[in-house]
């Protein structure tokens, strides 16, 4: 269980700044990984809430990432 929290902390934010910088749309990543982490859901890979709970901080977390490294890049231009 202690692996599945730990995956649930790091593991969407990754997925979210990850699939922003492959599509250049953050919320394209957004929308891909809620995507994956609904597949998990229904496949039943998280068992409880407060695994779904910690897998939407995560996302909230990686979008705003993803927000800051868009506009950084925008800047860079």
């Amino acid at each position: 269980m202690i692996d599945k929290v730990i995956l649930a902390i790091f593991l969407p934010g990754m997925l979210v700044v990850f699939f922003t910088r492959v599509t250049f749309n953050q919320f394209l990543g957004l929308i891909l990984t809620v995507a994956l982490i609904t597949a998990s859901v229904y496949k039943g890979y998280t068992h409880t809430w407060s695994l779904i709970v910690i897998d939407a901080a995560s996302l909230t977390v990686g979008f705003w990432l993803s927000n800051r490294m868009m506009k950084n890049l925008k800047l860079n231009k």
